[in-house]
């Protein structure tokens, strides 16, 4: 099969937006506002975890108006599946010292619980000066282990989603949308 025929064969299988592109603009908006409010004066550090958050991370911290740095992790634990291996792997670790800051993580989504448990144990053990988590969509169904973020915008159903930086097997992050995949 050429790679335009697997492409459409692929596109096929989406089934329905779920979240619209209008309404994770007005979501990531409000939040970067909330958020610019809370840590004005603040030294503000916005951490992505790789690769899945590397969309919302871009959109929020453009609409956040105070001073912020940003750093990067990578937790990986799905390992081009579409189901979690049930580890998680740090390929990618920070390079700030985070005890100097206010550390934000944002994630695209808090599914079984176990990668951001993980992560959040983590930099606790670094005393960052305080530590919240905000993911763009909760799945709470999947629900591995006792994690709950500050703040989510979306809660999901039991879905598989893509798109707005969730992949399957590396597509679909570039959709601006948030839609249901067929995996079947």
């Amino acid at each position: 099969m050429n790679a335009e025929a697997l492409k459409c064969e692929k596109l096929d299988k989406i089934k329905r937006v779920v979240i619209s592109e209008e309404e994770i603009k007005a979501k990531v908006k409000e939040t970067g506002a909330l958020i610019s409010k809370e840590y004005e004066g603040k030294p503000l550090l916005l951490v992505s975890i790789l690769k899945g958050a590397f969309v919302f991370m871009a959109d929020l911290c453009r609409e956040i108006t105070i001073p912020c740095e940003i750093g990067f992790m990578c937790a990986e634990s799905y390992f081009n599946g579409t189901a979690s291996s049930g580890k998680v792997n740090i390929t990618l670790d920070l390079k700030q010292d985070i005890s100097k800051y206010h550390v934000i993580i944002v994630e695209d989504i808090v599914d079984s619980g176990r990668t951001l448990s993980e992560v959040v144990k983590m930099l606790k053990e670094r005393n960052p000066l305080s530590l919240k988590v905000y993911s763009l969509l909760d799945k709470p169904d999947r629900r591995a282990v006792d994690f709950s973020a500050d703040c989510v915008l979306f809660t999901i159903p039991d879905l598989f989603v893509i798109g707005y930086g969730l992949d399957c097997g590396e597509y679909y992050r570039n959709l601006p949308y948030i839609a249901e995949y067929d995996c079947g």
